[in-house]
């Protein structure tokens, strides 16, 4: 059976508090748990208002508190943006506070524009050899082999599964050559999605980590009981992608009915390529579209996504979600 885990940007609603948003990810992560997802992971952006998921370890470690079994990580953690130590040591220590439930995935894009991505780091390295030497260096650490002369602690010999993330040819083709398991970011750029996995699979070299390759892919799920209460909930997440693809992001707005008419060509366009990987409805489409992904991509497992303005209206998604998969 494909395995089933969820990605949470951990959203601000419109009206709302970071505090908030940070107890509904607690309440979702323990949904999905009893749900029967395999793994929850939170994503490092910055400088984005409807988005609280910048400290991602701080926040991992919340989602682990609140949870007793489901594997918790990053999807991911955008190593460029952060000396390859730090990230061994913020998961070690995860590793230690929640032994054997802990994933890192490393993406090479900034998560935020270049003002704040040279904020964070100080400066901006053009090498295109820094993010795999960056990957090398972590890998390191963790292994506690001396190769670097410094050892990490907390982090030498944490027991943290390391995944390369990407929505393009380099991540697939770094994970093949490092024999890591790899995930893409069809949720929000899906045009390379199956080149990326070709490439993955075609140049896999096995690894101490991995024998063959092991690939997932994100999949955007807005469920309800009815096609058209499925629709209406998206509307929500189709607003923030508009405003982000516009230069203008916002906070997690609440459903506006008929949305997508109201926006014009341009504002159809964007939504009909941000999610091509999607399924919107009730809970036949949502089965239909989920199968028709798998089939279309083979993946090992999917990461189900989909950002709704009232948590309880997303744990119900969640629920549909995974009975889907479960009856596949």
């Amino acid at each position: 059976m494909t395995r089933y885990s969820m990605l949470d940007l951990v959203p601000v609603r419109q009206g709302g508090t970071t505090t908030e948003a940070l107890a509904a990810a607690a309440a979702l992560a323990a949904h999905a748990e009893a749900a029967g997802y395999h793994r929850y992971w939170v994503a490092e952006h910055h400088g984005m208002p409807g988005i609280a998921s910048a400290a991602t370890a701080v926040i991992i470690g919340h989602i682990a508190a609140a949870t007793r079994s489901i594997r918790v990580g990053a999807g991911g953690i955008m190593l460029p943006n952060h000396a390859p130590l730090t990230i061994a040591e913020q998961f070690g220590t995860l590793d230690a506070l929640f032994p054997g439930r802990i994933d890192l995935g490393l993406g090479r894009a900034p998560g935020s524009d270049q003002v704040v991505a040279r904020a964070l780091r100080r400066t901006l390295d053009s090498d295109p050899n820094a993010f795999p030497q960056d990957v090398v260096e972590l890998q390191s650490y963790f292994a506690g082999d001396g190769r670097t002369g410094i050892r990490a602690v907390p982090g030498a010999g944490a027991n943290v599964d390391l995944w390369l993330l990407g929505s393009s040819l380099f991540g697939a083709q770094l994970a093949a050559m490092l024999g890591l398991p790899y995930a893409f970011a069809s949720h929000f750029a899906p045009a390379a999605l199956d080149q990326a996995l070709e490439a993955y699979r075609h140049n896999f070299r096995p690894s101490a980590v991995l024998d063959k390759p092991y690939a997932a892919a994100a999949f955007n799920v807005f469920a309800a009981d009815t096609d058209d209460e499925a629709r209406l909930l998206a509307s929500s997440t189709e607003q923030m992608f508009v405003a982000i693809r516009t230069g203008q992001p916002i906070e997690l707005p609440p459903p506006v009915p008929g949305y997508r008419d109201s926006i014009g060509a341009q504002g159809r366009a964007i939504l009909d390529h941000v999610l091509e990987c999607s399924a919107i409805g009730g809970p036949d489409t949502v089965r239909d579209g989920l199968a028709k992904f798998i089939a279309r991509t083979q993946v090992d497992e999917v990461i189900v996504t989909g950002a709704m303005f009232d948590p309880t209206a997303r744990q119900r998604s969640a629920t549909i979600a995974a009975e889907a998969m479960r009856g596949l």
